[in-house]
């Protein structure tokens, strides 16, 4: 009975550290960012944090993952209200296409453009990017109701979260709010018209 709280614990911790770290990521660069730092952010000792996470790098594959998971549960979450038809389409490109916004984003922003020229820190990355990328590919097309089997289908989709991230990097200095508005309406129209005409929605 004892050994519940304390796994409790020790998840508590485990997530306070991570977002910490995206926090400090953000905010000062990874390069400005050390486990130290990052233990005094979440509130807990240097020691508990390197138990939990002895290097940066152990803790970017967890945030990368929590990262991951927090856009996947968050899209799942907000498709159970949706309609379906059209409208379907629209709320799933509207999701897709905001979903990479705010301070987690912006930290793996920070990450990805340190990997570019940090071979250890892209080797911690890629596979976790792909795994993660290969996991949005696939609710989105669930979302849409899609069959990637027809031709185009699934560059389409793939092209709606290239869309998502790029929309992500142009909000990274300005709020790009109503731009991205517009786009979304274009975009679910084009998706649309395109699948409607693989017999898809």
């Amino acid at each position: 009975m004892l050994r519940e709280p304390q796994q409790e614990r020790s998840r508590t911790t485990r997530r306070r550290l991570i977002e910490a770290a995206m926090d400090c990521i953000g905010e000062r660069g990874w390069h400005g960012v050390t486990v130290a730092v990052i233990a005094e952010r979440a509130g807990v000792s240097r020691g508990a944090a390197q138990h939990h996470f002895p290097t940066r790098e152990d803790l970017v594959a967890a945030a990368v993952e929590l990262l991951g998971e927090s856009q996947i549960t968050e899209l799942r979450t907000k498709a159970d209200g949706l309609p379906t038809g059209a409208s379907r389409i629209f709320g799933v490109v509207e999701m897709v296409l905001n979903l990479y916004t705010g301070p987690m984003f912006r930290a793996a922003l920070q990450l990805w453009a340190v990997a570019s020229s940090d071979e250890q820190l892209r080797g911690t990355l890629v596979p976790l990017e792909a795994r993660v990328g290969r996991e949005a590919h696939r609710v989105t097309v669930e979302l849409l109701g899609v069959d990637e089997a027809k031709p185009g289908v699934r560059e389409l989709v793939q092209a709606t979260l290239d869309l998502a991230r790029g929309l992500g990097l142009a909000n990274l200095l300005t709020d790009d709010t109503r731009r991205r508005r517009q786009i979304v309406r274009e975009w679910a129209h084009t998706l649309e018209t395109r699948l409607s005409g693989t017999g898809e929605a």
